[in-house]
Formats: structure tokens, sequence, C-alpha cells
């Protein structure tokens, strides 16, 4: 079974010189790369009215129009995994992401996913894009995470996510002691050697992070963070771009750097904490059916409860010698 795809846009400027694929892929980010490439392949892509080639480069400013067709059948099968639904209603479905797992089926991920938990929930979402979530929080990040029941929320908030009015709020727990909040404002790309890293550089996209100390302890932050782009790992490579790297995080933490006099307790918590300390806390948005605001507040999950405990008992300790 299939359904008519129909999408349009007009290629930013700031796009020029990019190849035709490629943008694309920014424009649409509900639908994969070799999809795109295999729409333009079949003449479903025009270019201001003209059929082009995936590897043309754009100069900015041209109207996308895509006609095409898309099976219905995801090919991600529904599993029975227990989900944290804070909200729900006819549209939307507002979910609490425990760390640990996936959202898409993936190389190395087929099942277990948020994907697949999501089709069992709710079998209608088969007929929606990538069954209605719409961004995305890395494997071991935990929080709440938005999913569109169907096309016509799915619609208002791809828009809303591309007009940033998205809000999403974020608790990281960081090594070292910042000294005031800030924003990072630093592009975000592909590392230059290895591919399954992203990096601050000059070839990237645009990425903004904004921060605020909620907490100093002896060694660590405690940091809010609000997003107003989302670029893959974006608060990690920026904060590792600051050197406050996040506790805990395999990929960007680089080496430990335990603070002298930490208690034994307190170093063996910080060293055995096993996943980037980040947790989306906040997530607000226009509903798609009435254009009211509506915001959700997530609890920070027990692991990260537990090791901030850990931390304030170590300054405590030291309060008292």
């Amino acid at each position: 079974m299939t359904r008519q795809v129909a999408l349009s846009a007009q290629i930013p400027a700031t796009a020029a010189g990019q190849r035709l694929d490629q943008v694309l892929a920014e424009l649409f980010p509900d639908y994969s790369r070799s999809r795109l490439q295999q729409w333009v392949r079949a003449g479903e892509v025009l270019v201001d009215g003209a059929q082009r080639k995936a590897k043309d480069r754009v100069l900015g400013g041209e109207q996308i129009r895509i006609a095409a067709e898309l099976e219905e059948a995801t090919g991600v099968m529904a599993q029975d995994i227990t989900l944290d639904v804070v909200y729900e209603d006819q549209d939307l479905l507002v979910i609490n992401k425990p760390a640990g797992m996936v959202v898409h089926p993936a190389a190395g991920n087929p099942d277990g996913t948020l994907q697949n938990a999501l089709l069992h929930y709710d079998a209608s979402l088969n007929t929606v894009p990538r069954a209605g979530i719409v961004h995305r929080l890395d494997k071991d990040t935990s929080g709440l995470l938005v999913v569109a029941r169907n096309l016509t929320a799915h619609q208002s908030l791809v828009a809303q996510l591309q007009a940033r009015t998205v809000k999403r709020e974020y608790l990281a727990l960081v090594w070292g002691l910042l000294v005031a909040g800030g924003t990072v404002d630093a592009p975000i790309g592909r590392h230059s050697t290895d591919r399954k890293r992203m990096a601050v550089t000059s070839f990237g996209k645009p990425a903004i992070t904004h921060y605020r100390i909620e907490t100093r302890y002896r060694g660590h932050t405690l940091v809010r963070v609000n997003l107003e782009t989302g670029r893959t790992h974006q608060i990690r490579v920026h904060m590792t771009h600051l050197r406050y790297p996040l506790l805990g995080d395999p990929v960007y933490g680089g080496r430990p750097r335990v603070p002298a006099g930490m208690s034994a307790t307190a170093r063996a918590a910080v060293l055995a904490f096993n996943r980037q300390a980040l947790h989306a806390t906040r997530l607000s948005l226009r509903h798609p059916a009435n254009d009211e605001v509506m915001e959700w507040h997530a609890p920070l999950p027990a692991d990260m409860v537990e090791i901030i405990r850990v931390l304030e008992e170590d300054i405590e300790g030291v309060e008292e010698d």
C-alpha cells in the first residue's frame, strides 16, 4: 500500500554550493537520504520546475517540489515494550525515554527501539513517517520526546522544529567547575577523521546552545541547557568544546579529572557512571490542533538522582571536617 507525498520548500541561500541530495536531507529530515536520492533519480523532485541530479550543486533560493509515492509499510516490527507515556491525545504522544533505548532501528540495533515500541502502542503510526518521531535523543540520553500521531500533526511539529519554536531544556552534569552560564554559538559537523563523531568545525551546520549553572559540587557542575538548534550530539559536543565534558560520556568525555580530596565513595561513583549524564527535562511546543502552548516536565532519572546525592554528600563531608 502506498500514499502520495507532496513536499515543497525553498533552498536557503546558506546552502549555496552544496549537493542537491545533501540539501534535500536537511530540508526534509523525516526521509532518508537514500529515499530522497531515489526520488531524484525517478524524476519526482523538481528544482525550479526542472529535474536535476543528486550530485548537482545548488545556488540557493531555488524552489523544491516533490511529488512521490511512499510505501506505508515501515519494515519495522511492532514490539511489546513498556513506554512511559507522559501525555497523549489524538494528535500527540509525549514519551519519557529511558537511557539505553535507541530511538530508531539501525545497524547493530535492529529492534528493541522506541519505534518498535510505538508501533505496538499505536498500530496506526505505521502511516506516519518514522512512526511519528520528529526529533531524537541519543541512546544513552533520557527524557522527553514528542511523537506525532497523524500527518497533520507531523507537518506541524516538523515546521515548529525548523522554525526553532519547540523549546527543549536539559539537565547535564559536567566535569569541572563552571564559573558562569553563557552561550555556545559554534557550527557542528562530522569529525574530520572519525566519522562516528561530531565536532565543532567551520564546515558544520549552525548550532547554538544556551547554558546556566544549577549547582556546583567539588569538581562537577549541574548545568541547565536550552537548545536553539538540534544538531547531532549538540550538547555533548558543545560542552566538550568548552572543556567541560559530560560525566560518563564514552565518546566525548575524555580522561576523567577526579578532583583532589574527593571521597573514595564519590570517586568510585563518578568513575562508574557509564552513560552521559544528560536528561531532557522540559519540552514546550504549540499543539498542532489548536496552537495552544503546551509544556511537559520529566524529573531526573534514578541514576542521575543517585550520583547527585553522592556529590552532595561529598561536599557535606568536607564541611564537617
